[in-house]
């Protein structure tokens, strides 16, 4: 558990009855001060058209165009970055748990797992990938989901949940849109009796996954600000997306600064800047 979850200060919160109850866990937390975080770079080379931080508990979302690869950077190490993929041409084909796994025969998603829709047909393609294992079994937290397994008193914890509704109308979606989603460096193993369980990441600051969209894909990215269970670290961090286009030189021979945070801060981006 990192420094930022808490320090055992007790705090004092409503309850929906109109009561109070005492927690530990703070509202809107981000990470501790003095928090080591590594901006990284692409894992794959290419004219960078896209370079994006994702302010911790923040929604993100962009167009990737066909061909181009995005890597997201988990820039403080084991935080979920919760995600949606859609056809950006039609958004009534989108990503589909059931379909992935089923045409791969795995529960987890690695290196060269196939994103599929629920028409069966590839979104993005997973080309490099820095953990073992990421999941996408797990689901999103939401203002409900928090409430029912902690309590009253995270009733005003906004989850993944809020974050994609709030991106998604941005988009022209709504909350009929929404979907089980992928956990970017999320831990969430498959015990042998079936049993499933949010535990310590596997990540470390810098580490990246890198997926490559086989057509125009959405991408919608919640930066989760769950506090109330091990995904996150209990430290809320940023992410950096980087959209590269592999089959353009990079227009400098040097790397990307790893040392850096990325110039444009948005925590949005419109999908005419990514075309």
């Amino acid at each position: 558990m990192s420094a930022a979850s808490t320090g055992n200060i007790l705090r004092t919160y409503p309850t929906a009855s109109g009561g109070t109850v005492a927690s530990t866990v703070p509202v809107g937390a981000v990470h501790a001060e003095g928090s080591p975080l590594d901006w990284g770079a692409s894992l794959v080379g290419g004219a960078v058209v896209l370079d994006e931080k994702v302010a911790p508990n923040a929604p993100w979302s962009a167009v990737v165009p066909e061909g181009h690869v995005l890597t997201i950077v988990d820039v403080g190490g084991n935080q979920s970055a919760d995600c949606l993929l859609y056809n950006a041409d039609d958004p009534q084909e989108r990503y589909s748990v059931p379909d992935t796994l089923a045409w791969q025969g795995n529960a987890y998603v690695r290196t060269g797992t196939v994103l599929r829709s629920n028409e069966g047909r590839p979104l993005m393609t997973v080309v490099a990938n820095e953990i073992d294992r990421q999941d996408t079994i797990g689901g999103a937290c939401g203002k409900e989901s928090n409430t029912l397994r902690y309590g009253h008193h995270v009733m005003f914890h906004h989850g993944c949940r809020e974050n994609f509704l709030a991106e998604a109308s941005r988009r022209g979606l709504g909350v009929r849109d929404l979907v089980s989603n992928l956990n970017w460096f999320m831990n969430v193993p498959v015990e042998a009796d079936g049993a499933l369980g949010i535990v310590d990441g596997m990540s470390a600051p810098g580490r990246r996954v890198a997926v490559r969209a086989e057509r125009d894909v959405l991408v919608m990215v919640s930066n989760c600000p769950q506090m109330n269970n091990p995904c996150n670290d209990f430290n809320p961090t940023p992410l950096r997306m980087i959209v590269v286009d592999p089959r353009t030189p990079e227009i400098s021979a040097s790397p990307l600064d790893a040392s850096r945070e990325p110039a444009a801060a948005q925590g949005t981006h419109t999908s005419e800047d990514a075309a």
